[in-house]
């Protein structure tokens, strides 16, 4: 069955086939939930959240329009409302949003000072994604993590297609500038020393 044909059925009194949509959709909304909140000191949270999100949906189902958006568009955007709800009652917290959840894996033959220079370059990179205002940051994290297109993470922040991309190429922007000096330097370094010799 499609998510449209699951949606009318449950509106039709089949209540029982909204745990057929929660099975589709639980791993990335709880996923995301849990990128929105990396760094927070309220991952903890994530799972709680995505309860809420489906919840949430449930109990406005009948409200949702097809026409509008996608079934998985619109939930996407019920938890990410309801993660910066959460955020906005902590406040003293970071908003924050990152890795993938994969912790970077050296293989056998990886030197220890490989591994360190890895790990260091996640964090950078992590560091540089949380410092992003929150609206490049979710259309980073959209684009990137959960692969959604332009239109669906317009939906999604409501925005147009065109904001979208000019958030996301601010993000990337600034990702680029506050890992340039870790990136660049070194190159620099390793040519004037090659230039001496």
């Amino acid at each position: 069955m499609t998510d449209s044909q699951l949606i009318r059925e449950i509106k039709d009194g089949n209540v029982q086939l909204y745990a057929e949509l929660i099975r589709r959709y639980e791993r990335k909304i709880l996923a995301f939930i849990f990128h929105m909140l990396k760094g927070t000191q309220l991952e903890s949270l994530a799972e709680d959240l995505c309860q809420d999100t489906f919840y949430k949906a449930y109990r406005s189902l009948r409200t949702f329009r097809e026409v509008e958006a996608s079934f998985s568009t619109w939930l996407y955007t019920i938890a990410r409302n309801t993660v910066l709800s959460e955020l906005r009652k902590n406040r003293t917290v970071k908003i924050p949003l990152e890795d993938s959840g994969k912790e970077p894996h050296a293989g056998d033959e990886a030197l220890p000072e490989q591994t360190v220079l890895r790990n260091e370059k996640v964090y950078l990179v992590r560091e540089a994604i949380n410092k992003l205002p929150e609206k490049q940051r979710s259309a980073l994290i959209l684009r990137e993590y959960d692969q959604l297109d332009y239109q669906e993470i317009a939906n999604i922040l409501g925005q147009t297609v065109s904001s979208v991309k000019s958030l996301l190429f601010r993000a990337r922007a600034s990702v680029k500038l506050q890992l340039e000096p870790y990136f660049i330097e070194p190159i620099f370094e390793e040519l004037e020393g090659m230039s001496q010799r």
